[in-house]
């Protein structure tokens, strides 16, 4: 038999949060498809949305809703894209809107199967190197 993790109660740090956009897929059954847990090592789990929210006609309702989960990200937490595309994109921008452009991503990297902080600027000054 296996034990399910509460990854609410896992995390212990304080500080910055890890705003987890959409629940992983498999939680409703119990059994999720990854294991975001070395995630915590950036800050506390704060889930948004459940696994199957989506964006479909009507996007109004949902940005307001992550408008108000949001309202609190400073530039010292992070979002951790998972779930629907389109809904991870609303994120950013919410989280772009709150903090003048600068937010926190936390990007999966198979190779070194870990996770890596990538600061964001959207009104970084500086020379484009391509």
């Amino acid at each position: 038999m296996s034990e399910s993790i509460n990854y609410k109660t896992k995390s212990s740090v304080k500080g910055p949060i890890v705003y987890v956009i959409q629940e992983i897929p498999g939680t409703t059954a119990g059994t999720p498809r990854i294991n975001i847990m070395s995630a915590s090592k950036y800050g506390k789990f704060n889930f948004l949305l459940p696994e199957f929210s989506q964006i479909i006609f009507s996007p109004g309702p949902l940005i307001f809703k992550l408008r108000a989960l949001l309202k609190d990200y400073r530039p010292t937490d992070y979002l951790l894209l998972t779930g629907d595309p389109a809904i991870i994109g609303v994120a950013c921008s919410i989280a772009s809107d709150i903090t003048n452009g600068k937010y926190n991503l936390l990007k999966w990297d198979k190779q070194e199967s870990q996770y890596y902080p990538i600061k964001i600027n959207l009104y970084e000054k500086g020379e484009i190197n391509e």
